[in-house]
């Protein structure tokens, strides 16, 4: 029945706006984008569950905030020992060289992390053996699509920097946002004159909010819309995650955000300065000129 009415409307000349056609350059980018997005969507799965076991085998670990529960280091400790007892009874100089090693040098205190390791590995429940074995088969084969995934995601990336070279663009002016952002925004916008504004941009992206008032009452707390291109959503959100730290005015603007609630801070300061950047990139495509850099 659409088909029908559309092309009706077609026939005698009912739509007069002109029909976007989309280019094959940004259908084949767009391709490249949304296989690095379920990529680092599995990726993002696939930690959570790794996570879990991590819990179950040393939850003195899985509770430390100050040990990333899927650092390198975190997946080359829980690879080498197979127990949480072997971690607790390790020599800490052996554990201190092993910690340095596998943390190639990135810890500046690398005897105080493998204290802080042991103390974890010591204040854990112990699981009994069957389930240690069960636990450590789950979490290689976890480890193991991890490292698949994010070789994966190497693959892609540098595909989306390859075929990003043919696409004009003036997005990678501004600073955090690199060729794989970029790449992720342009495929999913096209031709940024098929966009009235740039409030048609964030609501095509699902950058609003609903609007509850009646009256002179108008609601706080609103939610935004489920509704828009997800694809876009996150490459906004992810660019501007980047930017904030980059741009002193994207920063500025982030921690105003930040500090006006006291719940959901981060998420809707990110979500409210992604909403800030596309007004930016609507800009930036439609004159086709380069970010400037405001001055501190």
């Amino acid at each position: 029945m659409d088909a029908f009415v559309i092309a009706d409307h077609l026939r005698f000349g009912r739509i007069a706006s002109e029909v976007y056609m989309d280019d094959y350059r940004y259908r084949s980018l767009q391709t490249l984008t949304r296989a690095r997005f379920d990529a680092v969507q599995n990726l993002t799965r696939e930690k959570q569950r790794f996570a879990n076991y991590l819990f179950l085998k040393c939850s003195g670990i899985a509770q430390n905030k100050d040990i990333p529960n899927t650092s390198a280091t975190t997946l080359a400790l829980m690879e080498h020992f197979e127990t949480v007892d072997e971690l607790a009874n390790c020599d800490l100089e052996t554990l201190t060289a092993f910690v340095s090693a596998a943390g190639r040098g990135r810890f500046a205190d690398p005897e105080a992390t493998a204290k802080a390791v042991q103390s974890a590995a010591r204040g854990s429940y112990r699981l009994p053996k069957t389930v240690n074995d069960s636990i450590n088969q789950a979490m290689s084969v976890s480890i193991a699509s991890m490292r698949a995934l994010e070789s994966q995601i190497k693959v892609l990336e540098k595909a989306i920097e390859q075929q990003f070279e043919i696409i004009p663009n003036t997005l990678t002016s501004i600073p955090g946002i690199g060729k794989v952002y970029s790449a992720g925004i342009i495929a999913e916008i096209g031709d940024i004159r098929r966009f009235e504004s740039q409030a048609s941009v964030a609501k095509y992206a699902g950058l609003v909010w609903t609007q509850h008032q009646s009256g002179d009452f108008e609601a706080q707390n609103t939610r935004m819309i489920k509704s828009g291109n997800r694809y876009l959503r996150y490459y906004l959100l992810e660019a501007a995650n980047s930017v904030r730290r980059c741009d002193s005015e994207f920063r500025r603007y982030y921690d105003l955000k930040f500090h006006e609630v006291n719940k959901f801070q981060h998420k809707r300061a990110l979500a409210l300065t992604a909403r800030k950047l596309v007004r930016v990139v609507f800009r930036l495509l439609k004159d086709n000129r380069l970010y400037i850099v405001p001055e501190s």
